[in-house]
């Protein structure tokens, strides 16, 4: 399965009667979908914030998918009209799931993913709209700048793969030196808790991978854009607040999740660890600096370059501690799993 761009066709779970709003306005250019399960009062707050947020000359949509809540979001979205459109599972089948059903009716040239639990800030949209413009045909799936609502801490930035050979979001901006000259950056993957991607190209690949369980479908989905061709980013000048991980239940398959990334894209994952592998450039420089072994001038001078950036190829000491760190990991997950996932 490395490298593939394919993923399992869903199988829709059935919708109870007149779930879907089949109003029909002018065609939208973008097709906001949000996945709903409970948290009615923050799904309240993030559409007020999208609704005041976005231009005021975008023709758009907002699908509403409910997976099965039970604290009066259904009578809240009985009362939505156009541009809403309400879909209504009839219990919870998950995020994949929920987005792939939505995204097989929207009808927008874009897609717009976000959680329920995001307060949208004046001009994030612009902003993440324009960096995909910017990247043109290139363009995979553009994320943006999310800060946690309750601390303001920056809780992404994009998703990197760590020393252990795992994703995990980045926390840590650009330079102010290269934001100045450019507002993207290109990162491996980016969440889905908000992300822009065309129509086409979610089609292409597929959407989501419902064999992940709330966890790990976004990353999945990036790779399938690199192999594709195409270039994820981050929209530096999109800011947004996230209440994160607010559903209950978010993180109960995170083990299983990340065990099946790896098996599928092991080897992508060690392919695009460029941050993991000048940190260990960076960390072997320090311990060697008091007195560098002449047997190292080699790797010395490997490493100093791919820390600073000035060679792209780490050394194979740097892959080799990170395919080591995933192996230990696929010896857990296995003792934990088998070979069942």
């Amino acid at each position: 399965m490395n490298g593939s761009t394919e993923t399992p066709t869903t199988a829709f779970p059935p919708l109870t009667p007149h779930s879907l709003n089949l109003t029909r306005s002018a065609a939208p250019t973008v097709s906001f979908i949000i996945p709903l399960f409970n948290c009615l009062s923050l799904t309240r707050a993030c559409v007020e914030s999208l609704q005041t947020t976005l231009p005021s000359d975008l023709a758009y949509e907002v699908i509403l998918v409910d997976d099965g809540s039970t604290d009066g979001t259904r009578e809240w979205l009985a009362t939505l009209r156009a541009p809403f459109r309400v879909l209504l599972h009839e219990r919870n089948f998950g995020y994949a799931i929920a987005n792939n059903r939505a995204a097989a009716v929207a009808r927008g040239d874009f897609l717009a993913l976000l959680n329920n639990d995001l307060v949208l800030l004046p001009g994030w949209f612009e902003a993440l709209r324009e960096a995909h413009r910017a990247l043109g045909e290139r363009a995979g799936l553009i994320g943006n700048l999310q800060l946690d609502a309750t601390s303001g801490a920056i809780d992404h930035a994009g998703i990197i793969i760590n020393r252990q050979g795992k994703p995990e979001h980045a926390r840590t901006l650009p330079s102010t030196f290269r934001r100045f000259f450019s507002s993207i950056r290109r990162v491996p993957a980016v969440t889905g808790a908000c992300v822009l991607v065309t129509r086409p190209l979610w089609r292409q690949l597929g959407g989501f991978d419902d064999s992940y369980v709330n966890g790990g479908e976004d990353i999945d989905l990036c790779f399938r854009a690199l192999a594709a061709g195409k270039v994820n980013a981050v929209a530096l000048h999109s800011v947004i607040r996230h209440h994160v991980s607010s559903s209950v239940g978010r993180k109960a398959r995170d083990e299983e999740n990340s065990y099946r990334l790896v098996r599928r894209w092991r080897h992508e994952f060690v392919a695009a660890a460029n941050e993991a592998t000048r940190d260990w450039c960076r960390e072997y420089l320090a311990t060697i600096l008091p007195q560098p072994p002449a047997s190292d001038y080699v790797l010395a001078r490997r490493a100093c370059f791919h820390a600073a950036g000035l060679c792209p190829t780490p050394p194979p000491e740097a892959i080799a501690s990170l395919e080591a760190g995933l192996a230990r990991e696929l010896l857990r997950w296995e003792a934990m799993f088998g070979r069942q996932i």
